[in-house]
């Protein structure tokens, strides 16, 4: 890994995670009892600019909370990590994001309710141009508007600045924006969506990758939980696997954006592809063996000494 410090521009969600502990979720119109409640704060940006910080980028970020307690907290929350907020706005008379989550010892089911997240609009994204022209990478994901996130593409294009979109939650992507990403994240469930059709198998799953790859995306990195990450590059017909660590896993809730945190903090400190999602996987296995997905994101040392064990 390098020693260089890349600079990172995230631009997403900023939420508020109201977690609900118990042994199995329930069914409709069943109510169960849990065991443990948590306020955590959390936003899939917000996720990815923290870990971004504590892996040892210089990380700033562009998003919008509410006026509400939750969006003093947020704000707060970013600060203390040292993650640059002249891209956060606080907009009047709006609540901040939400997530509902119910948390199993195996799975999560979220509900996100945007708040201020949907003012996250283009002309706040331009306000905050000279931001993105410094990056040496934009990340990004699907919890703010999705034109945002095709203008933050283009953006981005226009500077030269490669974007990693983390396309979570699901949505259809138009060709134009998926021509203008450099790296797209999805998990299994995405790129099934994305691809239009069914993850049935590790071959179906390299198939997916290479329909995105046909459809203008530069590079695809596919993350498959216990079973690792599939990548591939439209200057390669080759589909690389990076295996997974096992680990005893805790949370799984903030997984994804500690991979995707990861993943853009070794390209940007101008690693090669197979080497950033290497540091990336190490980065999301951390994750889960801890509660909540902000609290729960590993630093660099503790990153740098699991590989090691791992040799």
């Amino acid at each position: 890994m390098s020693n260089k410090q890349g600079n990172i521009v995230v631009i997403g969600s900023v939420n508020m995670d109201l977690v609900a502990k118990t042994d199995r979720f329930p069914q409709p119109g069943e109510t169960i009892i849990g065991h443990q409640f948590y306020q955590i704060p959390g936003g899939k940006g917000a996720n990815q600019a923290v870990a971004a910080a504590r892996l040892g980028a210089e990380v700033s970020f562009i998003g919008c909370v509410g006026d509400d307690l939750f969006g003093q907290q947020l704000s707060k929350g970013l600060d203390n990590e040292g993650i640059n907020l002249s891209g956060l706005r606080t907009v009047e008379g709006v609540s901040s994001g939400l997530a509902h989550i119910t948390l199993t010892d195996t799975d999560n089911t979220i509900i996100v309710i945007p708040g201020a997240n949907a003012h996250c609009t283009p002309e706040h994204i331009a306000a905050h141009e000279s931001l993105i022209a410094g990056a040496d990478i934009v990340l990004m994901q699907l919890e703010i508007p999705l034109q945002t996130v095709q203008y933050a593409v283009q953006l981005a294009e226009r500077h030269g600045i490669p974007v990693i979109l983390n396309p979570a939650p699901a949505h259809p992507l138009p060709n134009e924006l998926l021509q203008g990403v450099t790296y797209l994240t999805p998990n299994e469930t995405e790129l099934a969506f994305l691809a239009g059709g069914l993850a049935a198998s590790t071959h179906s799953l390299q198939i997916q990758l290479q329909v995105l790859l046909n459809q203008g995306v530069k590079h695809v990195v596919a993350t498959q939980g216990e079973r690792g990450v599939l990548f591939g590059s439209q200057d390669s017909s080759y589909i690389h696997h990076q295996p997974a660590h096992p680990v005893q896993a805790i949370d799984t809730t903030g997984a994804g954006d500690a991979f995707n945190a990861g993943l853009a903090v070794a390209l940007a400190e101008g690693n090669s592809l197979s080497e950033s999602v290497t540091f990336a996987s190490a980065v999301g296995a951390l994750a889960v063996t801890k509660l909540g997905a902000q609290p729960g994101m590993p630093t660099r040392d503790e990153v740098m000494n699991f590989i090691k064990q791992k040799g």
